[in-house]
């Protein structure tokens, strides 16, 4: 069992940045590849991100391509979701979530991935 607890988000302006966290324990977070998906009000749960197991590859939601990196530091059971020139749409509940495998999928179906935090509310909004 893989608990997954996410944090960083809170209400920022468009063009602004935030970074978000998703923290788990050390000496596992190596085993698995580990999406960002968001959820908008009235909208279904989309994938934002992936990256493999040793952070060197990922795929992004093509909209938010140039905008986010995602990065991850397994020694101290990280990983991140850099966020910057926010925009009205991107405004979501984010949560991170690990899937059994080194690799991320072609597709970022929620049931390709096993374990979910609680996400983090990210508010973009002037």
């Amino acid at each position: 069992q893989l608990q997954l607890v996410e944090s960083g988000g809170g209400l920022v302006q468009p063009g602004g940045s935030l970074r978000l966290s998703c923290e788990a324990p050390a000496f596992t977070l190596g085993l698995y590849a580990i999406g960002w998906f968001r959820q908008a009000p009235g909208k279904e749960r989309e994938g934002v991100s992936c990256i493999n197991n040793n952070g060197r590859s990922a795929n992004y939601l093509g909209s938010v391509k140039g905008r986010f990196t995602i990065s991850r530091d397994n020694a101290k059971g990280t990983v991140y979701l850099q966020m910057d020139n926010l925009k009205p749409e991107d405004t979501g509940i984010y949560y991170c979530a690990a899937r059994s495998s080194y690799f991320c999928a072609t597709t970022m179906s929620l049931d390709r991935y096993d374990y979910w935090g609680q996400g983090t509310q990210v508010n973009v909004s002037s």
